[in-house]
């Protein structure tokens, strides 16, 4: 319980609500980390939650929203880290419920806690006295000061992906992928706050919000804002080295099917240079091969010029080939 901004323990949930009754100038901050159904509906019951709030603070997985139920404002933040040693980015939620006199959040995840939050405000007893709407804004500003680490972080990411384009790393694809997500994630997180922050900053003369929290509001809203068009030209950047990887993968390509080409090109010559020799060098060999068959009747077998004659037939033959094929540039 804090009162007078100063923190009073109180032991317990029933004692907190009972100091709260007797001296009605106070609140009570009451912090949940995974509670069960059972656990939580304890304090449903005694905070007087409404029912739809509840099913959705214990379901968790929600999209960041504010909603009011009745004097009860329901908040699903969606606090980001960036993990250095992995390089990725890890979402939480954390459900906050502001009454009048209360302050209930629900934390579904490891990281980060809230401790931060809670010093800040011990810390500062001019801040603390401002009740529930002002943990509501410490809650705000230290998850939108989140993101500032994990938007520094995704820009590292960028900038390493964008020299792996040029040395042509055959697993950036992947990793444009993964980081695009990760960015469309964080955009998930951050863009509905805009939407949220200025509906606080709407209904502050309704429900009586004090004015400097609202002007407090006003520099968390100036933070979303450049966290959003951040992200947005993360998004952009992305979008254009995907558009680069795939130029210069398809360039990649095609000189890899040009070299191929040229060495097919090569082989192909190669090989009309040895059909050809093949070629000449069997004209002489049919007619080597016919007057080496010794039969005892043959024409010219016994002529004085056929010797001659054979061997000036073998060397036209093969010239007017060599010839032929001099021509087609087969040799």
């Amino acid at each position: 319980v804090y009162r007078g901004g100063k923190r009073i323990d109180c032991g317990d949930l029933h004692a907190g609500l009972a100091d709260l009754r007797e001296h009605d100038d106070g609140f009570l901050w009451v912090g949940l980390k995974d509670p069960t159904a059972d656990e939580f509906e304890h304090f449903a019951r005694e905070l007087e939650l409404h029912p739809l709030a509840v099913e959705d603070a214990i379901v968790a997985h929600q999209r960041p929203k504010l909603e009011r139920y009745n004097e009860t404002l329901f908040v699903v933040l969606r606090p980001a880290t960036y993990d250095d040693a992995t390089e990725t980015v890890k979402f939480g939620e954390i459900h906050a419920f502001i009454g009048p006199d209360f302050v209930l959040t629900v934390r579904h995840t490891a990281q980060p806690v809230l401790t931060p939050v809670r010093s800040r405000f011990e810390n500062n007893p001019d801040l603390l006295a401002r009740g529930p709407q002002a943990v509501l804004y410490g809650l705000l500003d230290f998850i939108v000061d989140g993101y500032a680490p994990v938007a520094a972080g995704l820009e590292n990411d960028i900038d390493e992906i964008e020299t792996q384009v040029f040395e042509s790393d055959p697993t950036v694809s992947r990793r444009i992928y993964e980081l695009s997500q990760e960015v469309m994630e964080l955009q998930r997180a951050v863009k509905p706050l805009q939407t949220m922050l200025r509906g606080l900053e709407a209904g502050a003369a309704k429900y009586g919000t004090d004015d400097e929290i609202i002007t407090a509001l006003r520099d968390v809203r100036d933070h979303v804002t450049s966290i959003v068009e951040r992200n947005d030209n993360f998004r952009q950047s992305l979008s254009e080295i995907l558009q680069l990887n795939a130029i210069l993968v398809a360039q990649t390509q095609n000189e890899e099917m040009k070299r191929l080409a040229e060495v097919a090109n090569n082989q192909a010559d190669e090989v009309k240079r040895a059909s050809s020799w093949a070629a000449i060098l069997f004209a002489p060999t049919v007619v080597a091969g016919a007057y080496g068959m010794n039969f005892d009747r043959m024409p010219e077998l016994h002529w004085a010029y056929g010797y001659p004659f054979a061997l000036f037939l073998m060397v036209a033959v093969s010239f007017c080939m060599w010839l032929v094929f001099k021509r087609k540039n087969w040799l």
